[in-house]
């Protein structure tokens, strides 16, 4: 446990700190931005490995008995956590690295598809993911693990937006202000309009083709049934 703890702060800590503009900075000037790159890429991929191997070799020790109801929430999250994963994956988006360059015509240009939804849904995914499975695991290991990746994603998406309007000024604020953190929230205040055609029809479809998947491997690879019994 000692050690689970240990990779998951610094798979938490390690994306904040090094994405900070106390370290990313002066790394950069350093390194140059190719080389802050790498380094950022192989301290988070390290930790993450490392989180994962401490999971999978965490001794069982339970701390509560989530109720037998509570097994049916992933079924109804997971293939919208799915969605939002793919959908932020497949966007060219303004948030993630290098995403600066969509903000040089027009905001409105980028606040498009997934993103009249929210301008994280990747993040929202994986806080969806973990926050469902925190739900029906009561075990000190699983809280870990699921507690710190709905920390990092929650805390992410407000870093992100600190950080582009630190970076960007004036050119993040039109795209800012056409876009929502939280879902649907710029749609149902007037800001966009949902694009549903620049989501696209095999987003969703792919999302719950992959839950159907998932849920039926479920058992072979994670080794417990998705399903109450």
């Amino acid at each position: 446990m000692n050690e689970l703890l240990a990779a998951t702060i610094l798979f938490v800590g390690g994306h904040f700190l090094l994405s900070s503009a106390s370290l990313r900075k002066p790394l950069s000037q350093k390194l140059g931005n190719n080389g802050f790159q790498a380094l950022y890429s192989i301290t988070v991929l390290t930790a993450f490995v490392w989180m994962l191997y401490s999971y999978a070799n965490a001794p069982f020790i339970n701390l509560w008995f989530p109720a037998p109801v509570f097994a049916w929430v992933p079924h109804v999250l997971m293939p919208f956590a799915f969605f939002g994963i793919i959908a932020g994956l497949t966007t060219p988006s303004a948030t993630a690295v290098g995403g600066q360059k969509l903000l040089a015509d027009t905001a409105q240009s980028a606040a498009r598809g997934i993103f009249t939804i929210t301008r994280h849904p990747f993040l929202w995914g994986t806080t969806l993911w973990a926050f469902s499975h925190l739900l029906i695991n009561g075990d000190a290991a699983s809280i870990t693990l699921m507690a710190g990746i709905a920390v990092l994603s929650l805390g992410g998406m407000r870093h992100i937006d600190h950080r582009r309007e630190a970076e960007l000024g004036a050119a993040w604020g039109p795209f800012a202000m056409t876009t929502s953190l939280v879902p649907f929230s710029a749609i149902a205040s007037g800001q966009t309009k949902l694009d549903w055609r620049g989501i696209g029809w095999w987003r969703p479809a792919l999302a719950l083709a992959i839950h159907v998947v998932a849920m039926a491997l479920h058992p072979t690879v994670i080794g417990v049934s998705p399903f109450p019994g």
